[in-house]
């Protein structure tokens, strides 16, 4: 990503409605996922950790130990500062871990970057974790939705739950659970993307919302998610999120 895009990250990862709301998808997908504890005991990695936002509230919520990957240097500094945990400078194509050092796995947001190669980045996902170690994903969803805002910050991917199912099992993935999620925000996420800031110079879409806007986008999403558990199962949305395991 561009440099201001890690920087805007940084200051609105906290507690800017969009980051709280895919931290906790992700952190609820990967403590559903059935076979969760299967490799217990070993730590769990977030490949292209970013300023570290996720890394600290997972390592929170989960009570596990946490390590960091990010390709920017920079960026891995401020990650390790942020959540107090080792994150290494690297590339999510070729992992600088041992064979199956990790007991479960973060992605969010990078398979659809211009920098990941899947097949490859998926191959090294699968190589570092445990047999039983459970990966948990978060994409962008729905080719169509491509904005300016996804090329400021280089996704070339726009996923569906049938096309990251597809990879996973050919990646030799297994108990795959691929849902739509940021449903009941889409007709929104479309009128933003599409109209009021479809000009290719758009600015970002990370940015500091007026508090009473952010709070009932949250809010949304907690409904959402409280629809999800209940067993609702939305067709479409802004973002897919997946759980997998390595066999």
């Amino acid at each position: 990503m561009e440099a201001v895009e890690y920087d805007l990250m940084d200051a609105a990862e906290e507690a800017m409605w969009w980051y709280r709301a895919m931290h906790a998808r992700a952190i609820a997908a990967f403590r559903a996922h059935p076979r969760l504890g299967a490799a217990k005991g070993l730590p769990v990695l977030d490949a292209g950790c970013g300023t570290g936002g996720f890394l600290r509230r997972a390592g929170a919520a989960l009570a596990i130990p946490m390590v960091g990957l990010e390709y920017n240097p920079q960026a891995a500094r401020r990650a390790a500062e942020k959540a107090g945990v080792d994150v290494t400078a690297g590339s999510v194509n070729t992992m600088p871990f041992h064979d199956g050092q990790f007991g479960g796995l973060f992605s969010l947001d990078v398979l659809c970057h211009a920098g990941a190669e899947p097949a490859q980045m998926l191959a090294e996902c699968r190589r570092v974790l445990a047999p039983g170690g459970v990966m948990v994903l978060n994409l962008p969803a729905l080719p169509w939705l491509r904005s300016a805002h996804d090329a400021r910050v280089f996704t070339v991917r726009r996923y569906t739950r049938a096309t990251i199912t597809a990879e996973l099992q050919a990646a030799g993935f297994t108990d795959i659970r691929a849902r739509y999620w940021n449903a009941l925000l889409l007709p929104l996420m479309i009128l933003q993307r599409k109209v009021l800031a479809a000009r290719a110079d758009a600015p970002s879409d990370v940015t500091n919302f007026p508090p009473w806007l952010d709070a009932c986008l949250f809010a949304a999403t907690r409904i959402e998610a409280g629809m999800m558990r209940a067993g609702l199962r939305f067709p479409a949305g802004g973002s897919v999120i997946v759980s997998a395991t390595r066999p």
